[in-house]
């Protein structure tokens, strides 16, 4: 009997699965932040959860809202001042991987969480960079997790807010101590990875039941595939089960239960 579970559930197990036991993470909120507490709840119990805010190896028992969520303060090995997570932690070169989400992406992994449309005249504001911009570039790699969609997966992003690999994949070209930059993409349909040579995304993996056709559809440019593509593999009963329980007991306690 296969197992039963949501395209979101993919996603979140696939993005869990990509942080390694140990590792220090600099966490974004949404589906970042899912990922990376299902990591820490399965098969990463030392990875190091950073948060914007200043918290230092959190350990929420519940997603938090923002990253002014008192959970994350309350769950915290220690909390310090932002300027210090930034200057000492992130710049220090103290962070492996920055986990983002975002609302545009294009095919070079440039991120746009600043406006959509003309930016003289947007149609819609968006939340801006926030620490995006800092973890893309200090951090040693950056992964990213978001829904796959035309809206989301555009050529070209109405704005560079974080730099994947500029507007034509040299952008960390003969840059000094600047991190690898975006090293895989992670969406409810496939994984992609950036080109060694053009820095393109291109799609390594697809999850099962997905075909080509699914992700040509869902992406607003002529998308490549991996010579060798691969099939992600399935979620596990234990790692769906923890993933519900977290997500359950986050709108229980949000629900004011």
């Amino acid at each position: 009997m296969s197992l039963e579970y949501t395209s979101s559930e993919m996603m979140s197990v696939t993005a869990a699965r990509a942080l390694e036991n140990g590792t220090t993470c600099f966490v974004g909120i949404g589906l970042p932040s899912e990922a990376a507490n299902l990591a820490r709840l399965t098969h990463a119990p030392d990875v190091v959860l950073i948060y914007e805010s200043g918290t230092l190896q959190t350990k929420p028992d519940i997603l938090p809202l923002s990253i002014g969520d008192g959970e994350l303060c309350e769950s915290a090995l220690t909390t310090v001042a932002v300027p210090e997570m930034f200057r000492y932690w992130l710049q220090g070169g103290k962070v492996n991987v920055g986990f983002l989400g975002t609302a545009q992406i294009d095919r070079f992994a440039n991120l746009n969480t600043t406006l959509i449309g003309d930016y003289k005249a947007p149609k819609v504001r968006l939340p801006g960079g926030g620490g995006a911009p800092e973890i893309a570039t200090n951090a040693g790699e950056v992964f990213i997790t978001l829904k796959h969609s035309k809206r989301a997966f555009v050529k070209d992003v109405d704005f560079v807010t974080t730099l994947g690999f500029g507007r034509d994949g040299k952008g960390r070209d003969n840059v000094p101590n600047i991190g690898k930059g975006p090293t895989r993409v992670i969406t409810d349909l496939c994984v992609m990875k950036p080109d060694p040579d053009t820095k393109e995304l291109v799609v390594v993996s697809l999850h099962p039941g997905v075909s080509r056709e699914d992700v040509m559809e869902a992406t607003g440019w002529e998308v490549r595939f991996a010579a060798q593509l691969e099939s992600t593999p399935e979620p596990s009963e234990k790692e769906l089960e923890i993933l519900r329980e977290l997500k359950a007991r986050t709108e229980r306690a949000h629900a004011g239960e």
